[in-house]
């Protein structure tokens, strides 16, 4: 069996989306072979997986932070005005 090596995690939530977003511009140029097109979706995935770990992580922190009770941004804004 074949297995490719995982690259490692990036070390950002910022440098993730930087690297999904070059993947992106590479796979819609059409220029990769079929095999490269397969490792570069394979990486996207990774990535995207990170992000949404990273961002559900931090709305748990947000979640302790404010009471278990998230408030709509435009409420937040509203108390900010007053």
């Amino acid at each position: 069996m074949n297995a490719t090596p995982r690259k490692p995690q990036p070390a950002s939530y910022e440098q993730a989306c930087t690297e999904l977003e070059q993947l992106v511009q590479q796979l819609e140029s059409g220029q990769m072979s079929l095999d490269d097109t397969l490792k570069a979706y394979a990486r996207g995935s990774q990535l995207l997986r990170y992000c949404r770990d990273q961002l559900q992580a931090v709305e748990q922190q947000v979640q302790m932070l404010d009471g278990d009770e998230l408030k709509p941004l435009a409420d937040a804004r509203e108390r900010d005005d007053d």
